[in-house]
């Protein structure tokens, strides 16, 4: 068994599902679904027990999901853009923040606390982007 992710005209993927390679060749439409690898990340290939990566055969970059975009010149499965200003890493066809997160303190970390992008923060001030959210605060 293998996963596959079915490929609409426009290059997004609308399903993906778990099915044998004679199923998928059986299928009037079967040019339009391409082969996925649950345990590719990033370019890598990770250990389904483990999660660590195993140096297995990364296909496609990442594990298709739906909304991704097959592009058949990289040969990858490229998620949705999360901001308009993160740009796509073409190693692991994964989308970065234009400026790298802070790093937590322990004592934040322990506090449970946590950065997230914040694209108007990032436009009204470039140098500016992750916001630490508390969530003791309402």
């Amino acid at each position: 068994m293998a996963h596959f992710a079915r490929v609409n005209a426009q290059g997004i993927v609308t399903q993906v599902i778990v099915a044998e390679q004679d199923f998928i060749d059986g299928l009037a439409d079967a040019d339009s679904w391409v082969q996925t690898s649950y345990n590719t990340r990033g370019g890598k290939h990770y250990d389904p027990e483990t999660g660590e990566e195993d140096g297995g055969t990364a296909l496609r970059k990442n594990y298709a999901g739906i909304g991704f975009k097959y592009d058949g010149d990289r040969d990858a499965f490229i998620p949705p853009r999360p901001f308009a200003s993160w740009n796509l890493v073409e190693d692991t066809c994964w989308w970065e923040a234009p400026i790298a997160q802070p790093e937590l303190s322990d004592a934040d970390r322990e506090a449970g606390k946590y950065y997230i992008w914040d694209e108007d923060t990032y436009q009204a001030d470039n140098a500016q982007g992750w916001v630490i959210i508390d969530p003791t605060v309402a």
